[in-house]
This record gives structure tokens, sequence and C-alpha cells, in this order.
């Protein structure tokens, strides 16, 4: 053979290496459940996530990466349909009592993932709808390992499928046991795409850690609970490891909505149940070996409903009937950019829109007269437009504090001509709830940053 030929030859084989189809990637969501933006080591925290932080160290961390809504249903309903919660049926926490749930014409994540021939499996909170056919066995998941709701929540059942296989969920052994069915589960796929959906009970209370990490923490309980959730991790990144497919797999790492009464926001204003940042912020961690550089920190705009289109195109999945309000962050996943042109990410507390962020500016349109879970006022918890919008730059001001309205008038009028034109596309007790709360009357004296009170008060 010539050098011609040869090279000739050599030049053909890689051609053809270069055409062969690659093998979809594994996709494996690793979700905590009210976990602060603050609470683990590479975000600042003093709880040892060693895990954590060498996958964040291996892939690319996230500043900006916000949940859709600040308690658990509608973010979680938002994750696995790319679509706002107010959309699809779960404006609030479900309750195990509810008999509906995550709407049923709603295409999810994992129903887009199985259509493509992977295998599906949820273990851990489900908390989109309790009766058979919201459970996760008939919306896209092959099997299902885990408790319904919240485990604050009675009955606290623990199911395999749809059957119940224990009635009191033993809440010290839930992370062990969950990582035990994860790791059987990849073991079980490795030679088959595979999706793997795993949302921990845990941070949320009342919370629970195996004897193995009870009390070695030296932040308490909830310290010993976040550092179990990190060995997990390490524990189900070991088995992609073992099973030499760290290369086809992308591990995503994120929380539902902010801390609730422990837990660190970091230097965040609010927690959960406030569409402030700390209630919606989230940390948020990719890797996938050889396709995301190592070591990035991307300070882009990104949102928990953005998992879905970006999975979707990474994947080859179809587009739902439904239009997608998420979009694909692969760009920033990737490197290739460092921010997303987007429309604003519209925050609601149950029907009602507060507020609106548009890259790094945040407006405050409306608030409740009360927090979520103290007394209501007499004349009960509603939403009240704000006399004035506050306008926040969270490049400079991430706890919220500065209200920059007055001094940017036109970022005001931009956004709030935004929220009209969108609100005009969201279902009927959105757009009832936005003109109850204009019909609200305030009292134009209201301090920025407090609860609006009627002007009769």
């Amino acid at each position: 053979m010539t050098r011609r030929e040869f090279l000739a030859a050599a030049g053909l084989m890689t051609s053809r290496l270069v055409a062969a189809p690659a093998r979809t990637p594994n996709i494996v969501f690793i979700l905590c459940d009210d976990l602060g933006y603050g609470d683990l080591g590479c975000y600042g925290s003093k709880i040892r996530t060693p895990n954590l932080d060498r996958l964040a160290a291996e892939g690319v961390r996230f500043t900006n990466f916000c949940a859709a809504d600040p308690v658990c249903s509608p973010s979680r309903a938002a994750l696995l349909t790319g679509r706002y919660p107010t959309r699809v049926g779960v404006p609030r926490v479900l309750f195990p009592q509810d008999q509906d749930g995550l709407n049923l014409d709603e295409v999810t994540m994992a129903n887009m993932l199985r259509d493509r021939g992977y295998k599906t499996m949820c273990i851990g909170k489900w908390h989109l709808g309790r009766p058979e056919p919201y459970l996760p066995t008939s919306r896209g998941f092959d099997a299902y390992f885990g408790i319904p709701y919240s485990n604050d929540m009675t009955p606290r059942v623990l199911m395999h499928n749809t059957e119940v296989i224990e009635q009191t969920a033993a809440l010290d052994t839930l992370t062990e046991r969950y990582t035990e069915q994860a790791k059987k589960f990849i073991d079980a796929s490795k030679d088959s795409p595979f999706f793997l959906y795993m949302p921990h009970t845990y941070p949320h209370i009342p919370l629970g850690a195996s004897p193995r990490f009870r009390g070695k923490s030296p932040l308490g309980l909830y310290g010993d609970v976040v550092e179990e959730v990190d060995w997990s991790v390490g524990e189900v990144a070991n088995s992609i490891k073992q099973n030499r497919i760290e290369r086809e797999t992308l591990i995503l790492f994120s929380s539902d909505n902010g801390p609730w009464y422990q837990g660190s926001p970091g230097k965040l204003r609010g927690r959960k149940n406030t569409t402030y940042e700390g209630g919606v912020r989230e940390p948020f961690i990719a890797r996938w070996t050889g396709r995301i550089p190592a070591g990035r920190v991307c300070d882009g705009l990104a949102s928990m409903m953005d998992i879905f289109p970006t999975v979707a195109r990474l994947c080859g999945g179809a587009s739902p009937p439904k239009p997608l309000d998420g979009i694909d962050i692969w760009p920033l996943l990737s490197g290739e950019k460092q921010s997303i042109e987007r429309a604003p990410l519209l925050y609601f507390d149950n029907w009602d829109l507060q507020c609106a962020r548009w890259m790094n500016w945040k407006l405050h349109v409306a608030r409740h007269n009360t927090a979520a879970y103290t007394p209501a006022p007499p004349a009960g918890r509603h939403s009240y437009l704000l006399p004035h919008p506050e306008l926040y730059n969270l490049a400079v001001d991430p706890d919220e504090s500065y209200d920059l309205a007055a001094q940017n008038p036109q970022i005001v009028d931009r956004i709030q001509t935004q929220i009209v034109e969108m609100l005009k596309g969201f279902p009927e007790p959105v757009q009832r709830a936005w003109a109850e709360a204009q019909g609200r009357k305030v009292d134009p004296a209201t301090p920025a940053g407090a609860y609006p009170r009627p002007v009769h008060q």
C-alpha cells in the first residue's frame, strides 16, 4: 500500500467514525427538597459536600439558576413539563387527600424519553398527584420507589410502583434506600439509554439520617442530612463510573425551592414560600464528561423549565403539542455562550403573579398582605398590586435591598409591558387573579419591601 493509499484509507475510516450515530446520553437528574442556595460547599457553605463539589469541579456550576416556583409541587411540575406550573394545573402544594395532580394531558420529560426508547425510573418524592392515574408509573416512568408527597404529610407511605410497601416510611433509612435503588437501576440499564429522576426527600423537615451520618456534622442534624445526600450523589456517580458510562451520562443536580426553617439561602433575601431570590434561586450543577468543559462557573440566567427542552435537544426527543416556556440552555452548559436573551421569568404565589426577572433585573409588581404560613388578616390573605413597582439589580444587590425603580423607569416600563403581553396567554385563573390584585386599593405610602396594606387599615 502506498502512502497516499494509506492516508486515503485512514481518512475514509475517520469519516466513517465521525458519521456513525452516537448513543444519546443517559440523563440523571438529582433533585433536593428545600435545599438552600448556600447549603453546598461549592456555594460557600461549611457543610461538607465533597462529592457535589467534585461534580461541580468536573463540570459547570450555575449562579443564576431559578426554580419556577418557591414551593414543592409547582416547581416539580415545571421541571417535568418545561411549562409554568400555573399552565399545567399545579399552582400550589398538593396534599394526600387531593384527587388530582399534574394535568393528565401534559407530556412529561419521562414520556418524551420513553418514546425515544429510554428506560425510566423515579426514585424519591413525587408530589404531583396521589391517585394512580397521576403516579409516576402513569406519567412515563417504568418504575417508581418513594414517598408520593412530602414527608411531613400523613399517611407517610412508601411505595414501589403503585403498591404501598410501608405504611409509615422510616425516615432515617430513606436516603440509603433511595441510593440502593438508584444503583440497581443504573446497573440494570447500563446497556441502553436511561433516565433516572431522583427527587430526594431531604432536607425537607422532619429530618432523618442513617447512623453513619447522624451526629457527624458540626452543623447539627440538618448538616448530617445534607452530608448524607452528598454521599448519595457520590454513590450514584461512582456507579456510573464503575459501569464505564461517564461519557454517555449527563448528571444534573438542583433543588426544588429555597430553604424552609433551617438551611441557608446564602446572601439572598427570602426563603421557601417567597418569590424573593432566596425562595427561588437554587444550586445547579451539571457534568457530562467530554462534553461539558470542567471547572466552569456560569452566571447566565436559567430556569428549571429549561431542562425539558435541553434534554429533548440532546436526546432527539419530540416537542410536545403544547408550547414550552423553557428554552434550550445547552449553549450555557457547553460554554458556547455566557448568557441567552430570553423573555422575563414570571414568579407566582398560587395563581397570583408577584414579580418578573429579566436578565439581572427583578421587578416586584405585587405582593400578598402577609407571609405564607402566618395567620391571615381578618379579611383573608390576598395579593395586592404594589403602589410602586420595586426594581432590583441582582448583579450588585442579590438580597434585593435597594429599589432602583425611580432611576430606571425605562426598564420598569419594558418589564411591565412584557408581563401584560405574557399574561394574555395564561389560563383564566391567572388572569382573574391579576385583575383582582389590581382592583385592591393599597396605601400609597407603603414602603418598598413591605407587605401591602389596604387603604382602610
